[in-house]
């Protein structure tokens, strides 16, 4: 017979839950105690802490650190995100949005390209401004927009390198963190400050914030790129506020979240799944680690990070090995910024109930006959509705990603990259990842604008298919792993599309496919990996730099020489058809079954169509007559990628949407 409440949890959790109430306590005192100290103690303890570090440390490390020390000090010193970007030489606007509850939201602004605030002009000011497209960025879960810019090389920054590209960055913060503590309806340390979770986000700040940036530059849509929960934030944001699709005309996801599947630690998981509201007792209804940053003031920095280091590694199973030392030491002191527990106890929700749902304010009541799912059900983030175009870009090694639950709760047109070895903040912080992430961005970036610009006309057709390369690059076929039957083995609109146009035409890849492909030569099935300044190389990749505003086209020699090789391709497949292949045909025909011949003579019916087709959408191209695709083709724009067919796949070989 089971006793009532000390039966609800196993004995293992009580164990947890004591230790970690230990834990808290000791936390306690010790915050009360360093609150109490002068300066000099706490000063006395940092260098006792360095001090053993050092002696603990070898020869080599320290050289090591010594090299870059400079650069990571000044980054991880700098107080706030101006300081951060005037580091480097960028100017940085602040702006104020305020919430419909009351919320007051510190937003970023990058709206020049390295040196150019000095030649005196204004962007999306007006008829007499610089106009440029508007790009959002958007942190994630305890985090604030310090994350993007705290970057040791200027070439991995990509708020840095989307300004220098000609795109007005913006970058939000949630309410709460750092920069977003105040709201005119309540103070900080009351309880009612703190109480929200990923609705709110969903509700008030992302559209709020939106609403504001497109009213600020006067422009009619932006793209947003979301981490980790800025992601989930936006996935909830567009499948509530359907006229937010018609404002967002691309969502680029890094290190997508939707439904994880659990933290890496099975002791801590079991406790938090068990019961989420447990997070209530550990920590309070107000923020949560709040003294996160006691302890960042009193320890040495490199043990610090060392303290990072492992309690990633307990959670969720990441070891950073992307991410240098010193770029830790940078970026580390930048992580943590308050938001509330009770957000914290929103995602354990999603977690147990393994469902993108709104926060279940009834979850007190689980054990109640009426709770279960016949009586009782949150309300899910309707996130099939979503019409804007999204590009997901995941890590492989990232244990907080499933992407074959996520693309099933995803729209048709989405798209996915896989970066194999990537974990979780490898997207912010990597060494690489100017190499292996970035190039997905812009490329979708510059197709998105170059259709809001009306520049694309035509080709959408094409873009789409550029976009959907990603699903034939990290198929899991190739890699070894494995995937289920009805996963791996169906075709898809882009599938069709793709093939319709690469072998068609020879050499039609992508920069970022080009990019993507060089790590992984090796395991490609062709011999020979393309060169970036040959004849393989991407048509609509600029050889020199320009802003998104004047997008690069196809020239008209390209087209005719492709018109060619499509010509020359239907005539050779006439000329089959009079050879061996029709005299088979002939002499099969006359078989009342079906056969082998009426199905080469209906493959070359197909090629046939599929090389006039490509033909129109090549012309289109080249002359830039501005005529309108048929409706048949996908439709690329603010409104999504509309196709009438399949669905597409992922670049694991996933069905976008399939149970």
């Amino acid at each position: 017979m089971a006793v009532p409440f000390l039966g609800r949890l196993f004995w293992r959790e009580y164990l947890a839950l004591f230790g970690s109430l230990i834990l808290v306590a000791f936390e306690v005192v010790a915050r009360v105690i360093t609150l109490g100290l002068p300066q000099p103690i706490i000063r006395l303890c940092y260098n006792a802490s360095r001090a053993l570090f050092n002696r603990l440390s070898s020869q080599k490390s320290k050289n090591a650190r010594s090299r870059k020390k400079d650069i990571s000090h000044s980054i991880a010193t700098c107080s706030d995100f101006t300081e951060l970007c005037g580091l480097w030489g960028y100017y940085a606007e602040e702006h104020i949005v305020q919430t419909k509850d009351g919320y007051l939201l510190g937003v970023h602004r990058l709206p020049f390209r390295k040196g150019e605030e000095q030649v005196g002009a204004r962007v999306n000011a007006g008829p007499d401004s610089i106009s440029k497209p508007v790009v959002y960025l958007h942190h994630g879960l305890l985090m604030n927009s310090e994350v993007w810019v705290c970057i040791t090389e200027e070439e991995r920054c990509l708020p840095f390198q989307l300004a220098n590209q000609g795109y007005d960055v913006w970058l939000g913060n949630n309410r709460g963190n750092k920069y977003s503590k105040k709201s005119t309806k309540s103070s900080p340390s009351s309880t009612k400050f703190w109480n929200f979770s990923i609705d709110e986000f969903a509700f008030h700040d992302i559209p709020d914030t939106i609403h504001y940036i497109l009213q600020a530059t006067s422009q009619s849509s932006l793209s947003y790129i979301g981490f980790s929960q800025g992601t989930a934030q936006a996935f909830a944001t567009l499948a509530i506020h359907p006229n937010l699709n018609e404002k967002v005309n691309l969502f680029i996801a890094l290190a997508p979240a939707m439904s994880p599947a659990g933290l890496s630690n099975g002791i801590v998981d079991a406790l938090v799944k068990t019961s989420p509201d447990l997070l209530f007792l550990t920590f309070g209804r107000k923020s949560i680690l709040s003294a996160a940053t006691m302890w960042q003031s009193i320890l040495y920095p490199p043990i610090f990070v060392r303290l990072i280091d492992m309690s990633l590694a307990f959670l969720f199973g990441w070891y950073s090995k992307n991410m240098t030392a010193h770029q830790k030491l940078a970026a580390y002191p930048h992580l943590y910024s308050f938001t509330s527990t009770k957000s914290v106890v929103h995602w354990f929700q999603i977690i147990r109930n393994k469902s993108f749902q709104m926060y279940d304010d009834d979850s007190s009541g689980k054990f109640s006959i009426t709770a279960t799912n016949r009586y009782y059900k949150p309300a899910k983030f309707p996130t099939r509705n979503i019409k804007t175009p999204i590009v997901l870009v995941y890590g492989g090694s990232d244990s907080l990603v499933d992407i074959r639950v996520m693309l099933r709760e995803l729209p048709r047109h989405t798209i996915a990259t896989e970066i194999a070895h990537y974990e979780h903040l490898d997207f912010l912080w990597a060494q690489d990842v100017d190499k292996l992430v970035f190039p997905h961005v812009f490329e979708a970036l510059r197709y998105a604008v170059s259709h809001a610009n009306g520049s694309a006309n035509g080709t959408s057709r094409y873009l789409a298919a550029k976009l959907g390369d990603t699903s034939h690059l990290h198929r899991r076929k190739e890699s070894g792993s494995q995937w289920s039957e009805d996963e791996g083995g169906l075709s898809s609109d882009y599938d069709t599309i793709y093939d319709s146009l690469t072998k068609a035409i020879p050499g039609t890849k992508s920069y970022a496919q080009q990019q993507r492909e060089a790590p992984y030569a090796m395991g490609l099935t062709s011999t020979a990996t393309p060169r970036l300044d040959g004849p393989s190389a991407d048509p609509l990749r600029p050889k020199t730099p320009i802003t998104p505003t004047t997008p690069a086209s196809p020239t008209a020699t390209w087209v005719s020489q492709q018109r060619k090789r499509t010509l020359n391709n239907v005539a050779a497949g006439s000329s089959d058809e009079s050879g061996p292949e029709s005299s088979r045909q002939k002499t099969t025909s006359n078989n009342v079954s079906l056969n082998e011949g009426t199905k080469e003579v209906h493959a070359h019916t197909v090629m046939r169509k599929r090389s006039k087709q490509l033909d129109e959408e090549l012309v289109s191209i080249g002359s830039a007559s501005g005529r309108t695709s048929p409706a048949s083709v996908p439709h690329f724009g603010t409104k999504g990628i509309e196709i009438p067919l399949g669905r597409p796949t992922t670049a694991n070989g996933t069905i976008a949407g399939a149970r």
